[in-house]
C-alpha cells in the first residue's frame, strides 16, 4: 500500500482537493473517507459530487437517510454515511456492495465496512491540523500514484 500527505489548511483548500481529483474519479471508484466528526468528509464528498454534477446540484448530507444517489452523465454516485450502521451487513442491504461495481462510491464512515470494503478503495483520512486539517491518503492501484503526483505538481 502506498500513501501520501497533503495539507489542507482551510476548507477551500479540501474543496480544491475534491474538485481536482473528481476528473480522474468514475464508475467502479470506491473512496473510503474516514475521520473524526466535523473532519470535511461531508465537506470533500460535496465536492466531488459538485465538479462531477454542477455547483447547483443540491448535495444533503445522507446522515440520516445512509445514503444518497446521483445520476451522473455516465455514471450514478453513491454517497453513503455509514455511522449509524452496526454490521457490514447492513451496507450490503443498502445495496452499497453493488454499487462498488458499478458507480462511483463515496463512503464516509467505512470502518463500518469491516472487511467488506473493495480491495482498490482510495482511502482518504482527514485530521484536524491547526485551524486546517491534513488528510492521510492510502492506495494500491498503481493509477493513484499518478493522480496524486500529478495533483502534488
Amino acid at each position: 500500500m502506498q500513501s501520501t500527505t497533503i495539507d489542507l489548511p482551510s476548507a477551500d483548500d479540501t474543496a480544491r482537493l475534491g474538485q481536482r481529483l473528481a476528473g480522474s474519479l468514475g464508475a467502479g471508484d470506491t473512496l473510503l473517507l474516514s475521520g473524526p466528526i466535523g473532519a470535511g468528509k461531508s465537506h470533500l464528498a460535496r465536492s466531488i459530487i459538485h465538479a462531477l454534477l454542477g455547483a447547483g446540484v443540491e448535495v444533503p448530507s445522507p446522515t440520516f437517510t445512509l445514503v444518497q444517489t446521483y445520476d451522473g452523465p455516465e455514471f450514478e454516485i453513491w454517497h453513503a454515511d455509514l455511522y449509524r450502521l452496526n454490521l457490514p451487513e447492513e451496507a450490503e442491504e443498502l445495496g452499497l456492495f453493488d454499487a462498488f461495481a458499478t458507480a462511483l462510491c463515496l463512503v464516509e464512515w467505512p470502518d463500518r465496512l469491516g472487511d467488506e470494503a473493495p480491495a482498490g478503495a482510495l482511502h482518504i483520512d482527514l485530521q484536524s491540523s491547526g485551524d486546517g486539517r491534513v488528510a492521510h491518503i492510502r492506495f494500491s492501484e498503481p493509477r493513484w500514484a499518478a493522480v496524486f503526483g500529478a495533483l502534488l505538481v
